[in-house]
């Protein structure tokens, strides 16, 4: 019964996986259109309401079926904790997207290198898609804040850019407690994410010295493991 279960959240998980990339950038689509609208229709901001709670259900709707088709349930829980925030924490929902990442065929594969790609791939993704959903969320619980500076979406992004950075110049900062608390998730993120590229890079380098040295110690090792074509003879 188990294996059976497991093989049906399996095929639910493959019929739904373009499906939920395509849902995480409707809500981003409409997240950002409600936020940055500032003088929207009350048809458009109905529209965008509608796209956004249509989002949530299938979420959830999709959690619900996995989950009760999973085999071992702790297991499953573990390792789709993107898929159980995005049911309860808006802004997880368009992270959703880089779950898609891994079916592009040049990030597949197990060796060094496609690993290396992937993680620079996604982390790369991972950045730019933080920083921006950050500073929408920032400015949208920060502008019409009494005392805030946060003004527009421009002073958001380039306050997420410098706090990301661990930069701290200061001209810009939270004055809610919405807004520190997202300067906290931030913070914490800049510093996971730069030591991800910090350890890729150090993989890397070891990896090209130890290869370097391979070489120049054994020199004549790739001479002579390419296959014999003769030409050198009729040289």
């Amino acid at each position: 019964m188990g294996i059976a279960s497991d093989a049906r959240r399996e095929r639910w998980e493959r019929a739904t996986a373009w499906p939920a990339m395509a849902a995480s950038f409707l809500f981003l689509i409409a997240y950002s259109w409600d936020t940055l609208d500032e003088r929207p229709t009350p048809d458009l901001h109905s529209i965008l309401v509608a796209v956004l709670i249509a989002v949530w259900a299938f979420f959830l709707l999709d959690y619900v079926v996995r989950f009760t088709l999973a085999e071992h349930k702790a297991e499953f829980v573990r390792h789709s904790l993107i898929d159980l925030f995005s049911v309860f924490v808006p802004l997880v929902r368009p992270f959703r997207l880089l779950t898609g990442l891994r079916r592009i065929p040049a990030l597949r594969g197990n060796t060094a290198s496609h690993l290396r790609r992937r993680v620079v791939i996604i982390a790369g993704v991972t950045v730019l898609m933080f920083i921006y959903v950050i500073a929408l969320a920032e400015f949208r619980v920060e502008r019409y804040a009494d005392g805030s500076n946060i003004r527009s979406f421009g002073d958001s992004l380039w306050w997420a850019c410098v706090t990301m950075a661990t930069v701290g110049y200061g001209d810009y900062y939270p004055v809610t407690v919405p807004g520190r608390l997202l300067a906290v998730i931030l913070m914490m993120g800049g510093i996971a994410i730069v030591g991800t590229a910090s350890a890729t890079i150090v993989s890397y380098l070891n990896e090209r010295t130890q290869h370097l040295r391979r070489h120049d110690d054994h020199p004549h090792d790739d001479r002579e493991r390419r296959p014999y074509d003769g030409r050198e003879d009729r040289g």
